[in-house]
């Protein structure tokens, strides 16, 4: 039973003309920031965002986000694809109350015994690390029982279980870690290599039904940890992150283009002064 539980858990600025790329995510001051994490095995849903369809067909282990969205309570519904509204949603409807300049993920997960599927809304630490760190945080969302994660043989993260997350501030680089079951030292999973980048917080979700043998794990990733960023860090994955890289292409296009028609008109100039 152990080996099962732990398997499954285990651009730019063109300065001269003072021309600026919009960020990743461009979000109004004070905006919260919302990603949206499926962990519930076995069927693709559309999810609701007070009673307007946000996202169509999600595929469960799908992150989908961040949605720059303006600090308040929203309603939070998921039903089934076919679905004509969210009148009888298969989880939900859950109320998030999202504050100001603060980013989140909504997961759709099973609790530890199974069962009706909830939603938890995990706050996301987007605070600077120091130079030369990068942040793990660990979250379970899986019917399963509690884990430990060790690392160099020692358990470094220990209990956890669902709907918890642990939070550690780590050198950037490769670090080497197991996964045992809780209060045991014996690795049933790993080592394995994750890697801790500098200035980003990375998360890892465990996910899925022990008993059902569909534990799974998804990652999110969350950058510009490590200095001043010039909007809201932002979420990667999912279909908004997909848009946000268009904009983004959009901008930098934009800028050649206006810094191409500045060059141009300079030469012009230049060509007139030389025939007179």
């Amino acid at each position: 039973m152990r080996n099962k539980i732990l398997a499954g858990i285990a651009a730019g600025a063109v300065t001269a003309l003072g021309l600026m790329v919009a960020p990743a995510h461009a979000a109004s001051a004070g905006d919260a920031q919302l990603s949206v994490l499926h962990g519930v095995p076995g069927t693709a849903v559309d999810v609701y965002v007070n009673g307007e369809r946000t996202l169509d067909d999600f595929q469960p282990g799908t992150l989908a986000g961040p949605l720059a969205l303006p600090a308040g309570d929203y309603e939070v519904a998921l039903t089934a694809t076919d679905a004509a509204d969210d009148s009888s949603p298969i989880v939900g409807p859950v109320t998030l109350t999202l504050a100001a300049d603060t980013d989140y993920t909504a997961v759709a997960h099973l609790p530890a015994a199974g069962g009706t599927p909830t939603v938890t809304a995990f706050t996301n630490d987007t605070s600077a690390t120091a130079a030369g760190e990068g942040r793990l945080t660990v979250r379970h969302v899986a019917a399963a029982p509690a884990v430990d994660v060790l690392a160099g043989g020692s358990p470094v993260i220990e209990d956890l279980s669902n709907p918890n997350e642990a939070t550690l501030d780590l050198p950037a680089g490769t670090v080497s870690a197991s996964v045992a079951a809780a209060g045991t030292t014996d690795p049933v999973l790993g080592p394995t290599d994750v890697d801790v980048q500098e200035g980003a917080l990375t998360i890892v979700y465990a996910w899925g039904s022990l008993e059902d043998d569909n534990l799974a794990v998804a990652v999110q990733t969350i950058s510009g940890l490590h200095s001043a960023p010039d909007g809201v860090p932002s979420g990667s994955g999912g279909q908004l992150a997909a848009q946000d890289a268009t904009v983004r292409a959009l901008f930098v296009l934009g800028g050649l283009a206006a810094a191409a028609l500045v060059a141009a008109s300079a030469l012009v100039v230049a060509r007139a002064r030389t025939d007179r």
